[in-house]
């Protein structure tokens, strides 16, 4: 929390010395539409996480059991987890700087820097900076770079860090649920058997399910801000 709070701060150093404004161009009020934005982002996301959930069980014979570890504590902490954690990257990668930097260079090049950056970033987050696996690290770049340019664009369009932050907290809260990740997974249900497709199926299928929700996620987005009531 401490580090939300000194992004937070330097965040207003920023846009007060640069742009002469204050935090309140980020988008966190009036707090009763900001939630229910978040909240059509989180639902969203929850519908669309849960449908691939259905479609990798499909394509890949995924066997689920339930968690013999659930409990309410270790959920409640990684709710508590994940939302500190998107909100920490959403103010880094698509708060203060992407909206200096879309003033300064204009919207796309301002998306595309955030997105480049975010993809970047989630080398060394993955872990995988020093694997020496070219394939994998442009991968990973193409699909978390692609992910940062659709909430990156949701930010610049709906004038809010609240709709990207439900899409990106719901992602990988649910992403838990059913999937081993750090520091909280299969929180309550574990895969017990699955089939591994061979090339070129697994490449495909790899981007499928690395590009396409994001996508669907843009398409939902523009959609949305047709609606200006909800967006």
């Amino acid at each position: 929390m401490l580090g939300i709070i000194m992004i937070l701060g330097v965040s207003w150093l920023l846009i007060g010395y640069i742009e002469k404004e204050n935090l309140s161009v980020l988008g966190f009020s009036p707090i009763k539409n900001r939630i229910f934005q978040f909240a059509i982002g989180l639902g969203f996301i929850f519908v669309l996480k849960l449908l691939f959930i259905l479609i990798d069980t499909q394509i890949l014979s995924i066997s689920w059991i339930k968690s013999s570890s659930f409990n309410l504590n270790s959920f409640f902490l990684s709710f508590w987890y994940h939302l500190k954690s998107a909100l920490t990257e959403d103010l880094i990668f698509r708060g203060a700087l992407l909206y200096i930097l879309i003033k300064k260079i204009g919207l796309q090049k301002g998306l595309l820097t955030s997105a480049l950056a975010f993809g970047i970033y989630h080398w060394f987050s993955y872990g995988i900076i020093s694997s020496g696996r070219i394939i994998l690290l442009i991968y990973v770049l193409i699909t978390t770079g692609f992910t940062g340019y659709v909430w990156a664009y949701t930010f610049a369009k709906t004038k809010s860090i609240m709709p990207p932050l439900g899409f990106h907290f719901g992602w990988n809260f649910i992403n838990t649920m059913f999937y081993d990740a750090q520091p909280y997974g299969h929180l309550i249900f574990e895969e017990t058997a699955k089939i591994e497709l061979s090339d070129p199926y697994n490449t495909c299928y790899s981007l499928f399910i690395g590009l396409t929700p994001a996508l669907l996620t843009l398409i939902f987005v523009k959609k949305l801000i047709k609606k200006k009531k909800y967006l």
